[in-house]
């Protein structure tokens, strides 16, 4: 007699298709949206970089969002799981994503903290007159030579250590309890916070020139190769594709659920708000030149820069400056938090998939290590290196590398492509088509080896930043090679619960016909 498949374990399931569209697009509205997207599109063409941006959204990430969202689906599990159903050996691939996650999750906490405390500082202007010299010596004693030391600073271990029970607290809760409540509270608060903001913004002395800077197309700028590499580049950062949070994400979806029209919803609404992102920061940074009388180019940045000195600098000036730091803080702890969320929800996942154990004793046995690790590095005064350092290799080499190599051994390699494309057709209000299959299987891993291409010559000619090349050997490529080491390794771990990896395919086939008869939610 012939056996019937095993069923694997029930999993846990979002109560709707809304809660997972707004845990997703919690998921992608990070950090990245606020004090990246504005100075990249300056940088590129400012109005003309809406070109290659919108191409590349449509190209490369709304695909990508389908890619993910497919696997997850179809195959129920983690990003490993998910992996090892599809082909076995591929589940390095899944490894190698909640590796990026968890290592992402030590720094990203930091960021987190200091967001917070900002927030606080900007109703009394703690940081004075030079918020530059408030930053790097008052609040985070930065030493003065690049390395790992244990010094630790507490005005940043402490909020670190709020962010991290806030964050466990929530994962462990479970999806509907937890990120999906959360996202619920979090997402309508960050849109009135960052609305405040931007209609503050725009109606300070000088908006319109900052507004002017960034919107005024450099048509020029379209042939260059550069400005297209960093429109991809930003699509695929800010979309939270290719490290696993979406393959995660979607397998606690219910059978019948329209996996392309969720995507294009969280694609847009992504890219709407680094939209707004970019005319609240403009518009503040229009006044910003216009007080100091030079152009807005000279006080143009991103990233830590941009949100730790040049924005004190305009809530110092600004009327209602303390409500503005409020509303700008205020956002970047929100969107962070649920961005800190879905990267741990990747790890957790993972080891509770591998393990067979229960949600909160895996948050206990990962999440409270990850915490520890990341208060000891983070909170010193060095923690600003690392965090630098890191985040460059492992985003640029751990993401960009991970997303090319998954595309590559299931498009190509394992030729998974026409099994997720007739899924996702299955339970989509439209069908992805063969366009889909040639942006994933050939436009796509093109763009991303080009990217990834001249990021490597980048850091090979020269030493990112003037770091020390031995730092850089063990905080970049080390800790980026590290994680390829480290997913074999796991890989190579056997499962606590064989039975849950267990997985047939034709039978599966069966079942998702026969469910997919009807209307989808």
């Amino acid at each position: 007699m012939s056996q019937a498949p095993t069923k694997a374990p029930k999993r846990e399931v979002f109560n709707s298709r809304n809660y997972f569209i707004l845990a997703a697009i919690g998921s992608a509205v990070g950090l990245g949206n606020i004090w990246r997207f504005p100075y990249v599109a300056f940088s590129e063409g400012g109005g003309a970089f809406m070109v290659p941006y919108l191409v590349a959204l449509l190209s490369a990430g709304i695909p990508l969002l389908f890619f993910d969202y497919a696997i997850g689906h179809r195959y129920r599990g983690s990003a490993p799981l998910a992996m090892r159903r599809l082909g076995g050996w591929t589940e390095v691939l899944g490894w190698w994503q909640v590796l990026v996650c968890f290592v992402i999750a030590i720094y990203y906490a930091a960021i987190v903290a200091w967001a917070a405390m900002y927030t606080w500082f900007s109703l009394s202007k703690a940081w004075g007159d030079d918020p530059n010299t408030f930053l790097f010596g008052d609040f985070l004693e930065v030493a003065e030579t690049p390395g790992i030391g244990f010094d630790f600073v507490p005005q940043v271990f402490i909020p670190m250590i709020v962010v991290w029970v806030v964050t466990l607290v929530i994962v462990a809760l479970g999806v509907n309890k937890g990120l999906a409540f959360a996202n619920l509270i979090f997402m309508p608060l960050l849109l009135v916070m960052f609305l405040i903001l931007v209609g503050q913004s725009l109606f300070l002395p000088g908006a319109m020139e900052g507004l002017n800077a960034l919107f005024t197309p450099d048509w020029s700028k379209l042939g260059e190769v550069s400005v297209w590499a960093a429109a991809y580049g930003q699509i695929f950062f800010s979309l939270s594709v290719g490290f696993g949070i979406m393959i995660t994400y979607s397998s606690y979806l219910k059978r019948r659920t329209d996996l392309t029209g969720s995507g294009l919803v969280v694609g847009f609404a992504n890219s709407s708000f680094e939209l707004l992102a970019g005319i609240g920061v403009f518009a503040a940074l229009g006044f910003m030149a216009q007080a100091a009388g030079v152009g807005v180019n000279e006080v143009a940045g991103a990233g830590i820069g941009l949100a730790f000195v040049a924005f004190p600098t305009i809530i110092s000036q600004a009327p209602l400056g303390s409500l503005m730091g409020v509303a700008f803080f205020g956002s970047l702890v929100v969107a962070g938090l649920t961005s800190l969320m879905s990267i741990m929800e990747v790890v957790i996942a993972g080891v509770r998939d591998k393990m067979g154990i229960s949600k909160p004793l895996s948050v206990a046995i990962v999440g409270l290590p990850m915490a520890i690790i990341s208060l000891v590095l983070l909170s010193t005064t060095t923690g600003l290196y690392f965090l630098d350092i890191t985040d460059e290799f492992v985003n640029k080499f751990g993401i960009l590398a991970g997303a090319f190599a998954s595309i590559i051994i299931v498009a190509w390699i394992a030729r998974k492509l026409p099994t997720l494309k007739r899924h996702l057709d299955r339970f989509s209000s439209f069908p992805a088509g063969i366009f889909w299959m040639i942006m994933v299987g050939a436009i796509v891993p093109i763009i991303l080896g080009v990217i990834l291409y001249n990021h490597t010559v980048e850091r090979i000619q020269e030493p990112y930043e003037g770091y020390p090349v031995a730092l850089l050997g063990v905080l970049g490529w080390g800790m980026a090679g590290s994680l390829v080491v480290g997913a074999i390794v796991l890989t190579l771990l056997p499962w606590r619960r064989p039975e849950l990896v267990e997985f047939d395919e034709e039978h599966n086939e069966h079942e998702i016909a026969a469910r997919a008869e009807g209307v989808t939610q």
